[in-house]
């Protein structure tokens, strides 16, 4: 099962950005997002992301 770009967003609620992917993980983890979420952040690059478009533009393509 895959995820989609809303329940990452629901895993992020609440997130200060910029964050680097390590972030967004460490986040989701703490509010108990789902295995497909913390799956989706961990295939991210790593990098630093602006905003939750920053982070949902990496549905594109998928």
């Amino acid at each position: 099962m895959q995820t989609s770009p809303v329940e990452v967003q629901k895993a992020l609620k609440d997130i200060d950005y910029p964050v680097k992917k390590q972030g967004l993980i460490e986040h989701a983890k703490k509010h108990k997002a789902s295995s497909e979420v913390i799956e989706f952040l961990e295939d991210l690059p790593d990098k630093e992301y602006t905003s939750t478009i920053d982070v949902s533009k990496e549905f594109e393509g998928k």
